[in-house]
Parts: C-alpha cells; structure tokens; sequence
C-alpha cells in the first residue's frame, strides 16, 4: 500500500478536472490527479490509427465559449474552421444552407435552398438577431421548454424542421426527439452564431493536451482508478492509497467512487464510424445532414477538409454519427447498413475502407433541464469533498470547463 499527502487530490484527468487543476495549480495548492485511463482527456481524445487522426466521437469546439476563451490559446491549437452552416443531404440529392451574414456568397444559395421557405430563412434571421441581444446569464434565466416546442412556437415549418433542425440539433444534442432544453438551444445556437465550429489542428485531443501542458508525472497519475474515498483518503483498484486535505470528484457521472454513487438519470449515447477512401465524397468543410427518415446515420463530415493532419496521405477520412448506442449490433452489419445510406449521394461508397468504430455510452448527459451555475450544496458534497462535471450543469465542453473552475474556486475559498 502506497501513502502520498497532497492539497488537493483530483479524481478524473477530463476537461472539468483539468480545467479545476490548472485553477488550483496557479493559486499555488499542491495538487494530484489520478486517472483511470492512459491519458488525459475523458470524452475528448484522439487516436492515431493507420496514419488519421480519430477523435473519440465527432466533436467541435465553438470558438465563442467563454471557457475556452478564458482558458486555451486558441492560436497554439490551430484551430481549423468549418464553414458557417450545413449541407443538407435529402431525397433529391443535396443543397446547402449559409449563413449569409458571416460568408455572404452563400446568400443565394441558401435563399434557394428548399429545406425551408423563405419565411423559415427570415426567422432564422431573426432567431440569430434575438439571440446576439441576449447574454449568457438571460438565456439560462429564462423559462424551460423543450426545443421541439420553441422552435415550432417560433413559426418553422415541418420541413425547415426535418430538413434543418432536427438533424442539425439532433448531432449535437445526441437525441432526435429535440426534447433538449430550449435554455439549451438558445446557448449553442448563440455560440454557432458569435464563432467559429472548430476543430485542432491535430485533433480535439490536443484541448485537455493543452490543458495539462504544465503539470508534471508527480501531478498527473495514470492508470489509477479510484473506488473508494473514506475522509481524507482515495483508495485505488491498484491498491494504492492517496491522501489529501481535500478531494475534488471530476468523473462523470457513471464513474463517481464510493460512498458518492448514485442512480444515474438518462444519458445520450453515439457511434462514431470512421472510413477512408481516395475519393472525396464531397469537398466543402461542412458538416454534411443526413434528412431521410428512418435513417441510420445522422451526420457525415470529411475531417481532413477542415484539416489536413488528420490523414496523413491526404485520403479522405470521413466521420460518421449515429444516435444512440449500437455496441450490441452485429458490427458488419451496421457498417454496411451505414455505407449503403451513403449511396443515396455519393460514389462508391461500399468501397469505402474501415478504420474503428467507437461506441460511446455515456457521451453526454441529459439536457431537458439545464443550467449555467452548479448548485452550491451540489459542488460541496461534504467539507473535504468537493464535484464538478458538465453534467451539473449542461452537457458541453463550456460546462466541463466552468465547473472545474468554479470548484477549484470554491474549495480555494473553503481552504485559504
């Protein structure tokens, strides 16, 4: 049994515990973190397989949050941009949708596109106006509805919802009914709207990387998993013990050690499909909308369009989402089930080669109910005992950041 003495012992290397060890580091607290894993990130990391570079899911930073912000160097991850809007893929082939006001050549484009009238592209226009009038803390304030209910209360017709909405917030959210938290909408479609959809250069992987950058192998401990936290001690499947004045819990909330489990309220899941092939299914960095019903696949995106790091010889690496959690289908059967839908739009497609698929149980929490400020009973579990997580709050990368900057702040005022 090993016995270590630290300021604060961080359980869970995501970007909440990170973000939490970078706050407490620079207020000059000894600090721990042990992880379960071989490397830092939780949800958000990047493998190299044969040469590409497949992020753990697809997954997009919005440039406009305030955590990211407030916390990366944006310029040292080389951010790589997708372009404003979508291509929407239905049953007579595929049109796009801008946003003119940021690139102004997708002006007729998008006035011609049919996936809304012309009356849907007038209150888009509006939403975005509204919501660029509104801040942050007026948004989360406000009543809560489901964003099926507010978007049709705001006058969309049915199809600029199946051709638009439901596919596009449906990627983000992890769930198709829109039964997400209009507080919710609000927020991301403000972000979409203020910044840029961005990935790193070299991967989403390379956020908690960056994040982690100044601590050292004594701070960061892998391959830990923690079971149990008894008072001041955190005991390890390993059988190592750590102690520490306070503990701070940044797992998610399948993961949380005892005496701390709890019942798990519903979560979203996704299957993330990663193909290469030499041909280009299609060439504008976008973010491709799958809008046929009963379909498999929701989104599609060309990852080596936004940037080139993530193939290596420049084939093209597309990324594949499906809703839900499909880890106990027959695996070659949903890749083929998957690759056919493509043929509706692009050539070729069973020759498509396949790299990984990653099945990703818990890769968001669920959002009916939103916030952007964690209880504060909630963040103090008991005096030595302090939680962060997205899901205290809203099931983003803003949300992991800000609850591990308002523990850390928080166990800062408890213990100084």
């Amino acid at each position: 049994m090993n016995n270590y003495k630290t300021d604060v012992i961080i359980i869970g290397a995501g970007l909440a515990g990170l973000t939490a060890a970078k706050v407490l580091k620079s207020a000059g607290k000894s600090i721990k973190i042990l992880e379960a894993s071989d490397q830092v990130g939780g949800r958000v990391r990047t493998d190299e397989v044969d040469g590409f570079l497949l992020d753990r899911g697809f997954q997009v930073l919005l440039t406009a949050y305030p955590e990211t912000k407030r916390f990366l160097d944006y310029d040292a991850l080389d951010l790589c941009k997708f372009d404003p809007g979508a291509l929407i893929l239905n049953e007579n082939g595929s049109t796009r949708i801008g946003d003119p006001l940021r690139q102004p050549g997708t002006l007729m484009s998008t006035l011609r596109s049919p996936a809304g009238t012309l009356g849907d592209k007038m209150r888009m226009l509006g939403l975005k106006i509204k919501l660029a009038g509104k801040n942050i803390d007026e948004i989360f304030s406000e009543d809560q509805t489901t964003t099926l209910a507010y978007l049709e209360n705001a006058g969309f017709s049915a199809r600029m919802m199946n051709q638009f909405f439901r596919p596009f917030m449906s990627g983000i959210f992890l769930e198709d009914k829109l039964s997400t938290s209009s507080r919710m909408f609000e927020f991301v479609f403000k972000m979409f709207s203020e910044g840029d959809a961005a990935v790193p250069a070299k991967g989403m992987g390379m956020i908690p990387v960056q994040l982690a950058r100044d601590l050292s192998a004594q701070e960061l401990i892998f391959n830990q998993k923690v079971i149990e936290i008894d008072g001041s001690r955190v005991s390890t499947l390993s059988g190592s013990v750590y102690e520490a004045d306070t503990i701070l819990m940044a797992t998610d909330q399948l993961n949380l050690p005892k005496p701390y489990q709890q019942p798990v309220r519903s979560y979203h899941s996704v299957t993330n499909m990663y193909f290469t092939t030499p041909e280009i299914p299609f060439s504008k960095p976008l973010i491709a909308l799958n809008t046929l019903p009963g379909k498999l696949v929701n989104n599609i995106a060309v990852m080596n369009q936004i940037s080139q790091a993530y193939s290596k010889n420049g084939d093209a690496l597309i990324s594949l989402s499906l809703i839900g959690d499909y880890a106990g289908y027959n695996s070659s059967e949903l890749q083929s089930n998957a690759v056919h839908e493509m043929k509706n739009w692009f050539p070729e497609p069973t020759a498509w080669k396949h790299l990984k698929t990653y099945h990703i149980t818990y890769a968001l929490p669920d959002d009916d109910q939103v916030t952007n400020e964690p209880d504060s009973k909630v963040k103090k579990l008991h005096p030595n005992c302090f939680v962060c997580g997205d899901y205290l709050m809203n099931g983003s990368i803003n949300a992991a950041m800000k609850s591990g900057r308002l523990a850390a702040e928080a166990i800062l005022s408890t213990t100084f």
